[in-house]
């Protein structure tokens, strides 16, 4: 590391302005992995949705990789450590080259043209080396033309663990009960027992590649033996009983794969938690990514597709949390993308992946990538991590990872109650002989003025109790939450606004926002200037509930600026209080 740089021993010690040389280093770090939010806005998560996944703080940096591999990147001097990740992935690029392009003409222009990638890498060392994995496969795909050459080898390993599911040698090993006794003080312990023990031994078959690759199958005994030893081990009997112990609550569980062959055993543990009454989402890769299952391998894979049947497929990059909790509600067993064809990487996953994090209570992830990334990091996440994984020497190890002290999952059913406390005071009102009014305005929209906004919208709000004599106004910035984040109050307001109680459904106007800083006896600052509703996605989207809603109920008034104004906007943003921003064509 650089003289002038502070000690770093864990990723989780990167913050903005300690220093700035290494300001510097992080910021032309998150550039050359593309990485930067604001550089790439169409490729990265926002800084909201990393934290739907990752603890940080306004100034903290997240790093997807391990302390080790942050710590190679970091230091001045060549790494050799870094060195053979790089010649890891040209190796791997190489074979595909030498498998797929037969053409001797398209073989040295592809190769040529990566080798200028590989050279730019060593000679940096600032490239994570799944990043350059990354680069070179997709250098071989849009050059070759090929979507995804391991589309046979994959079916291959699927097909060869769907026949030894069917061998009595498997039946025994999976199945036989333990000499010694189970302790049985009540019934939910042996219960419990019987559980982890099944879950152990196919956690352990899921994370053994002989079954699927060439080569000999392990006999009766060799099974029974690597069995043995995963459920004999405290370690992961300690794991497993704090990620999913005795007596828990049923579960909403992520579930990240992370080979072909593997995930038919993945889906004998899914189908395991569904029998205890969990509930699991299972994330996919959007595109090839070697071994790993894509989405798409469901269309070409009778024996994964057979699998996945009793499933609920979500292919969309970008669903709703109502879309989401709907499906969950609907099905226990639901299918989505993670976004990606790479290795777990939480600046590249799909908003669909965030929000199902987000919804989940544990995320379970299988091999060392993800062992790397959410258990050899000193990152803390929002939800509790169970990671598992074959060792080099052939042991197999369960690693938890509690989530961060002070998260706070704000549930469906908490929602639903903080919407039906707001629904009954408005019930009571009406019947009180009062008009509901719901007040829609500005509250994040405009970058560093949420204080100022909730100040404007308290002050107005005020202003009209006071002027219209029989209304009960609701002032969403009167109900905030602390820790509730955009995708939260959006659920939960959406509930109160289409319970039909809404008399006058008032937009903030410029008018509004004028009088608001008139009855404050301060001018209208220039950044507030001409500010309304239609500068809020939320509000838009509220525009768009409010429309629905009068056309059920024709008697309610809309207030405001015209609604066609509204509708320049895109989506809220995932996670915010505030803008997706305006596309402009």
């Amino acid at each position: 590391m650089p003289s002038e740089f502070p000690e770093v021993s864990s990723v989780s010690e990167l913050r903005y302005g300690r220093d700035p040389y290494l300001d510097a280093w992080l910021l032309h770090f998150l550039y050359e992995n593309n990485l930067d939010y604001l550089l790439t806005p169409l490729y990265n998560a926002t800084p909201e949705q990393l934290r739907f996944m990752v603890v940080l703080e306004e100034d903290q940096v997240y790093v997807p990789c391990s302390d080790e591999l942050f710590g190679e990147l970091v230091t001045h001097r060549k790494s050799q450590y870094l060195t053979r990740g790089y010649l890891t992935a040209w190796r791997v690029f190489a074979a595909l080259i030498h498998e797929h392009i037969k053409d001797d003409y398209a073989r040295r222009r592809i190769v040529t043209f990566a080798r200028h990638h590989f050279r730019q890498a060593v000679e940096q060392h600032i490239l994570i080396p799944s990043r350059l994995t990354k680069r070179l496969s997709g250098i071989f795909l849009t050059q070759s033309g090929i979507d995804d050459p391991y589309r046979e080898r994959k079916k291959s390993y699927n097909e060869r663990v769907a026949q030894f599911m069917g061998t009595p040698a498997l039946d025994q090993a999976l199945h036989y009960c333990p000499e010694s006794s189970l302790a049985c003080k009540r019934i939910g312990d042996l219960r419990w027992e019987l559980d982890r023990l099944e879950m152990l031994r196919l956690f352990a078959l899921s994370s053994w590649a002989d079954l699927w690759h060439e080569g000999p199958l392990p006999d009766a005994e060799a099974l029974q033996k690597g069995l043995d030893q995963a459920c004999g081990d405290a370690g992961n009997q300690e794991s497993l009983s704090r990620a999913l112990g005795p007596r828990e609550e049923a579960k909403k569980i992520l579930y990240i794969p992370n080979s072909s062959g593997g995930i038919l055993f993945d889906v004998l543990v899914i189908k395991a938690l569904l029998r205890q009454g969990h509930q699991v989402m299972l994330a996919l890769k959007n595109g090839f990514y070697f071994q790993t299952p894509t989405l798409w391998d469901i269309e070409c894979d009778p024996r994964l597709a057979e699998a996945l049947e009793p499933a609920r497929i979500m292919p969309e990059n970008s669903v709703s949390k109502n879309d989401l909790l709907r499906a969950l509600r609907e099905h226990r067993f639901v299918v989505i993308t993670d976004g990606t064809r790479e290795r777990l990487n939480l600046y590249r996953v799909s908003v669909t992946f965030s929000r199902a994090w987000k919804e989940a209570d544990l995320i379970i992830g299988k091999g060392d990538p993800q062992v790397r990334r959410l258990i050899h990091t000193g990152h803390k996440f929002t939800r509790d991590i169970l990671c598992f994984q074959r060792e080099e020497d052939g042991s197999f190890r369960l690693h938890f990872k509690p989530k961060a002290k002070g998260i706070h999952k704000f549930t469906e059913s908490d929602l639903n109650d903080m919407a039906d406390e707001i629904i009954h005071t408005m019930r009571e009102a009406k019947l009180a002989g009062k008009q509901v009014m719901f007040y829609s305005a500005i509250i994040g929209s405009i970058p560093g003025q949420t204080k100022t906004a909730i100040e404007v919208v308290q002050t107005f709000v005020d202003y009209l109790r006071f002027r219209l004599e029989g209304a009960f106004i609701i002032n969403p910035a009167e109900h905030f939450v602390q820790g509730m984040d955009g995708d939260d109050l959006m659920y939960m307001w959406e509930r109160v606004q289409r319970s039909g109680l809404i008399d006058v459904w008032r937009f903030q106007s410029v008018a509004d926002v004028e009088k608001s800083f008139e009855l404050m006896d301060r001018r209208v600052p220039p950044v507030w200037t001409g500010k309304d509703a239609t500068f809020s996605t939320g509000c838009t989207k509220e525009m768009k509930i409010a429309l629905e809603m009068q056309r059920r109920h024709p008697e309610m008034q809309i207030i405001g600026p015209n609604p066609e104004r509204f509708f320049r906007r895109r989506e809220y943003g995932v996670g915010k209080y505030f803008d997706a921003g305006i596309q402009y064509l």
